[in-house]
């Protein structure tokens, strides 16, 4: 890949300043990033997270490339404005590709082999002239599953990164940077046709401190007021100019967990609505003891003109059966609907609806907007729901109202990249959501919610133990601090 034509008279006087800046440090930067190693270290740590290994990425302003080879790429791409800092970032990192070249440059990215997976800004933004008009040119880099990655200091900080240069603790800045907080990039995102999926702060101590500041950094920089308060923004988008309507229209999987609800089977047939032309349903049976999967077989035979299948499970628990069910399914999009039929068959279009038309990527039902049936949610339940909807849209970065509610909504394509990302939560949840949702934030998908009414259930008992879950779902909480906050 040729570097690109640098087109130094038409650059503002800022621009100049920074390459000239630039290649006076390229020499000297990558001793920098040693003698603050537990800066580095730790961004990059988080870096990682945000960014799994063997995707496409694309890299703007690399310096000298050490984020990218943390990354590990299948293929990545740098490109950076000085020539010194891509000469030393092609001798220390052959394997991957190097551009001479202006960001802001419509011809520099035009050279370039999209799309990719990642679109990596990382403390570039403060240097560009014009941060929308240069969003937006990603746009022929990207597709709706593209993921665009921008990290820059928290103004706040202004000062202290200022006298820490001045006293020789931080690598020199270039002058009239763009200050910019996470609310104002969050701002311009959307502008340039971009939509906001998560914001993350980290580093309240960017020094190692004899081994402090890497536990403050892990434990109490996470916690809601601290975090404001943090060096280092993240912010991740998707590119919504892709994000339409899927075509040709998506083929669906409804897959229906079921123990001891024969009273259920039918009507959950009955009720269900053909609201695609390929509709699949799927039931998955969990050793019941009241005839359920007789009762799934006669419906599968009464119904001939329904694509109904019937599966057993041999583990144990709905994870397990909404796994299964998973693995067989055949559609496009895959469905969970509780066998209680307390979130209404009726209301399935509606998630099918908003993963079609691109709206979102992980569809969550809420049973907490709308007045629900009385004797449908016990006062207990009710109030625990709504804690840990707050507590887990604070661990998520995404706004949760009801994590509980049995009906979530996702493709199957990214179904499959929960599971190939699964080594990193492990088999831990017995419930089945929290697999989904924690990967679904991990994978950086965006998440919405449908408000449903929900419904007392007609037959049966429920299978939920208020103090058994309650104490499982603290579990649950502690862990996603683990492994989504302290990182």
């Amino acid at each position: 890949m040729q570097d690109a034509k640098q087109n130094t008279p038409t650059w503002s006087k800022r621009k100049v300043n920074f390459h000239q800046r630039s290649q006076a440090l390229a020499a000297r930067r990558d001793e920098w990033i040693e003698r603050n190693h537990s800066y580095y270290e730790q961004d990059y740590r988080y870096m990682r997270f945000l960014v799994p290994e063997g995707l496409r990425v694309l890299d703007l302003g690399c310096g000298t490339g050490r984020l990218l080879a943390e990354l590990r790429p299948a293929y990545g791409v740098g490109i950076d404005i000085s020539e010194e800092m891509i000469a030393t970032a092609r001798q220390n990192h052959p394997g991957l590709d190097f551009v001479v070249g202006d960001v802001e440059a419509a011809e520099t990215l035009a050279q370039l082999q999209g799309p990719f997976d990642v679109i990596i800004l990382s403390d570039i933004i403060g240097y560009l002239d014009d941060c929308e008009e240069s969003l937006a040119r990603l746009h022929a880099l990207s597709t709706s599953e593209t993921r665009i990655v921008i990290a820059y200091h928290n103004p706040l900080w202004a000062p202290v990164l200022g006298l820490a240069t001045r006293f020789g603790q931080r690598m020199p800045m270039a002058e009239e940077l763009n200050w910019l907080s996470s609310g104002d990039i969050a701002s311009i995102i959307p502008l340039a046709g971009f939509d906001l999926v998560k914001r993350e702060y980290r580093q309240l101590v960017p020094k190692h401190l004899f081994g402090l500041g890497p536990l403050i950094n892990r434990f109490l920089a996470p916690l809601p007021i601290l975090r404001t308060f943090c060096l280092r923004n993240y912010l991740v988008a998707r590119d919504v100019r892709h994000a339409t309507a899927a075509e040709p229209p998506l083929s669906t999987t409804v897959v229906i967990p079921c123990r001891n609800e024969r009273g259920n089977i039918e009507n959950a047939i009955r009720r269900l609505p053909q609201f695609c032309d390929d509709l699949e349903v799927i039931f998955v049976e969990g050793n019941s003891s009241d005839g359920t999967w007789e009762e799934c077989l006669r419906v599968q035979a009464a119904y001939p003109d329904r694509k109904i299948k019937c599966f057993q499970q041999t583990g144990k628990g709905k994870g397990d059966a909404v796994r299964k069910g998973f693995d067989e399914a055949g559609g496009d999009v895959l469905m969970i609907l509780d066998a209680d039929l307390t979130v209404r068959p009726e209301d399935l279009p509606k998630f099918y609806r908003a993963i079609q038309d691109g709206r979102g990527e992980f569809i969550n039902g809420s049973r907490l907007v709308y007045p629900m049936e009385s004797e449908a949610m016990r006062f207990l339940n009710h109030i625990a729901n709504w804690l840990f909807a707050r507590i887990f849209s604070y661990l998520l970065n995404q706004r949760f109202t009801d994590t509980l509610c049995g009906t979530k909504v996702l493709t199957r394509k990214a179904y499959q990249q929960i599971v190939a990302n699964r080594a990193y939560f492990g088999d831990f949840d017995p419930f089945g959501d929290f697999d989904l949702i924690f990967g679904a934030a991990k994978l950086n998908l965006k998440t919405i919610e449908v408000p449903i009414r929900y419904a007392a259930r007609e037959y049966g008992e429920t299978q939920i133990s208020r103090f058994r879950h309650g104490l499982l779902l603290i579990r649950m909480v502690v862990f996603a601090f683990f492994k989504l906050k302290a990182l």
